[in-house]
């Protein structure tokens, strides 16, 4: 151990920050500077000791001269759930102040490492803590989950602390923590009462963005760790509903949450609360106007956003309920709503109702997009420095970090012997009443990795009619490439184990250049199709043929076609139909499950699971396929919806949407053509008795992919 010790302490300094700038630009404005580290130091890591009074963050221009006054006496919050009494919920008690002039004068320029050729300065950073969650959203990722990431290749807690702690030391001042779902990691609590130091360092938020269903038991801990905001993803107000769209129960977990954050504000604890809906028509845009309502009295901000397309949430521009369109629908019961100024690099668009005390936000990525004064960055839960939400180049900050640890996760004895090795190296600590020292990498691969991938950051993302035809992960992941390797066996992808940095020549270790020769570049290709094209027993190309019915033999009888030569690979098909209501009675008591038969919805979709697995002996002459996944998805639409054969629908409808997927040798098209069909006929059978003019039309495939012919979409 002590042999690891002073190995450590040769490569590890602790010491006041120099401000040498040799290795950028100085890029100074008159409304933001920051204090910066050196790109110069040459050791793995660097710590910033405080001295008798901790330097404050510098000012912005037109502050106030006198210092900032005391910190206020700690808020006695009520007893959350569990507690026996109640708790003072303390804030770190900020540093020392000095005089405005001195902190002018040791003022340093923004980060040119955060900062884009754009001069766009990054400021505020994401980073996802997990892959996984306790809930499976419709718009966010499959019913049976997505494939997770190896332990290894995740971010340990001591590294997320460390890249916390460097973009801090750069100019960060807003830190998110996101997942997946972030309450589901067992130490989350210790994880930001670790990042809530950083506070003392520059650090002024900690927020959280979180589905609420076990917030409610951490929230008072949290609180005391520096949570400062909390955006909580709530789509529906509809007990039963949220169990559709969530594919889960809970809202009563979540309500319990939702109460606990109103209650500590009362208490004092300054929350910025916000509730997130994503609108989709047809699921869920009924809900705008009692999301609207639900501000009268509450002190929240709903922010409506814009559905946006993610590998695997089955977009369409038909389900995108638009900004324009929501401003609309709430004139139309509000018609005072008023525009509200808000921050430049504000996500959204802010709206309140006069008289009401919270508010509305607008989050428009899809038809109004906010990329001219976007200053975020994002850390995958694997340790991929990501630019922009919807670009798919990434650089891989972890691998960079783990070299100081032989290329092996940082766990919590290496990181104190990282700690302690400093300390040692100088024989200081901090003194007592004082923040410790800033234990950050300083690595000058790491900080020019940083920012040439901020560097490479687009003036603005794809736009609507691009964007959903963009390869891009599940919103549940943000980390396409690991996407590839666990769906794809391709020759020339790295194995997980190999890391990245050992392909791509310094200085750009790690860096994926989108357009190149590299690994982002080669994963980008088309991949829907890993079937070579083969020539035919006759010596022709397969592809060169004239259409023909396959299931037809040369003599005109019915055959089953061979597959016996085909290749394995992943097959998916999704099919849709609908079924029209002559009148709304029946869409009403669906609804409300007051069906004799029982619950329709639930019903149709295990019929139509069923249908798909039973495909082979309703079809002569289907192949027999092991099939991996079989989703029926069904939605009630409101009524006035065009039906195609008389008008006007008067009486809503049922969407209904099935998607089935197997690796195998030939397609599942007609499982899920199966599978929908299934599911409207049960729908049928058990409303009969309440409407007999029902129509079930519009049953047709959508979206065919894998084989040799690749992916196909219905126009």
């Amino acid at each position: 151990m002590m042999a690891s010790v002073r190995c450590l302490s040769q490569r590890i300094r602790l010491g006041t920050l120099h401000t040498q700038t040799t290795n950028r630009t100085a890029r100074t404005t008159s409304s933001q500077v920051r204090r910066v580290a050196s790109a110069t130091l040459p050791h793995p890591f660097h710590g910033v000791q405080t001295s008798s009074a901790s330097p404050a963050p510098s000012p912005a221009v037109g502050e106030p001269l006198h210092p900032p006054p005391p910190p206020p006496p700690p808020h006695r919050f009520p007893a959350g759930p569990g507690d026996r009494g109640s708790r003072d919920i303390r804030s770190t008690p900020p540093p020392s102040s000095s005089s405005r002039k001195d902190r002018i004068r040791e003022a340093r320029p923004f980060s040119d490492f955060l900062t884009d050729t754009f001069d766009r300065q990054h400021d505020y950073l994401r980073i996802s803590v997990t892959e996984r969650c306790n809930l499976r959203c419709l718009y966010c990722m499959p019913e049976e989950g997505v494939p997770l990431s190896p332990q290894r290749e995740l971010l340990t807690t001591p590294e997320i602390v460390l890249l916390s702690s460097v973009f801090v030391s750069q100019g960060v001042t807003k830190i998110r923590l996101t997942g997946g779902e972030p309450t589901v990691r067992r130490d989350i609590v210790p994880l930001m009462q670790q990042i809530g130091e950083l506070r003392a360092h520059g650090l002024r938020e900690l927020c959280l963005t979180t589905n609420g269903l076990s917030l409610h038991r951490k929230l008072d801990a949290m609180v005391e760790a520096g949570l400062t905001g909390v955006n909580l993803s709530l789509d529906t107000l509809d007990q039963w509903q949220y169990q559709l769209m969530t594919r889960r129960a809970g809202f009563s977990a979540v309500q319990k949450t939702i109460d606990r954050i109103f209650e500590l504000n009362r208490a004092g604890a300054g929350i910025k609360f916000k509730i997130n809906c994503v609108v989709m028509r047809g699921v869920n845009d009924r809900e705008i106007l009692p999301f609207v309502e639900m501000t009268r009295e509450k002190d929240v901000e709903v922010r409506f956003i814009e559905y946006m397309p993610f590998d695997g949430n089955k977009w369409s521009k038909g389900k995108m309920f638009s900004y324009q369109e929501m401003l609309d629908l709430i004139r139309s019961r509000y018609p005072d709503l008023q525009r509200e100024a808000g921050h430049k690099n504000d996500t959204s668009k802010t709206y309140q109702v006069p008289g009401f005390v919270g508010k509305l936000g607008f989050v428009t990525s899809m038809t109004h997009n906010f990329c001219g004064t976007c200053n975020r960055l994002r850390i995958t839960s694997d340790g991929n420095l990501k630019v922009c939400l919807f670009g798919n180049a990434e650089v891989s900050v972890r691998d960079i970090l783990r070299k100081v640890n032989g290329g092996e996760p940082i766990d919590e004895e290496v990181f104190e012997l990282l700690r302690q090795a400093a300390v040692d190296s100088t024989k200081q600590a901090s003194p007592p009443g004082h923040p410790p020292p800033l234990l950050a990498p300083s690595s000058e691969e790491l900080l020019n990795v940083i920012g040439m991938a901020v560097k490479r950051k687009k003036e603005k993302h794809a736009g609507l009619g691009e964007l959903e035809h963009m390869k891009n992960r599940p919103m549940i992941l943000i980390d396409p490439l690991a996407t590839f390797r666990r769906h794809h066996h391709i020759g020339f992808l790295a194995p997980p184990s190999t890391t990245l940095a050992k392909q791509v020549p310094a200085p750009l270790s790690g860096f994926l250049i989108p357009g190149s020769d590299s690994i982002s570049a080669r994963a980008q290709l088309r991949l829907f199709s890993s079937t070579a094209r083969q020539p035919s027993r006759d010596g022709q190309d397969e592809g060169d043929k004239s259409p023909k019915l396959t299931h037809v033999s040369s003599s005109g009888a019915a055959h089953m076609v061979s597959i016996s030569d085909k290749t394995p690979t992943k097959r998916v098909a999704t099919a849709k139909c609908t079924v029209y209501f002559s009148d709304p009675t029946a869409l009403k008591l669906i609804k409300e499950n007051q069906i004799k038969k029982g619950d329709v919805l639930g019903v149709a979709r295990i019929a139509g699971i069923m249908a798909a697995k039973r495909t082979p002996d309703l079809i002569p002459l289907c192949h027999p396929i092991a099939l991996t996944h079989a989703e029926v998805e069904l939605a009630a639409v409101d009524a006035n919806i065009e039906d195609g054969t008389s008008g006007k629908n008067k009486g809503g409808a049922i969407e209904i949407t099935a998607t089935v997927s197997c690796d195998g040798k030939t397609g599942v098209e007609m499982e899920a053509l199966t599978a929908a069909s299934a599911a409207a006929l049960t729908v049928y059978d058990m409303c009969k008795a309440v409407d007999k003019a029902m129509v079930i039309e519009g049953l047709r495939v959508v979206l065919k992919d894998g084989g040799k012919s690749g992916r196909w979409e219905m126009p």
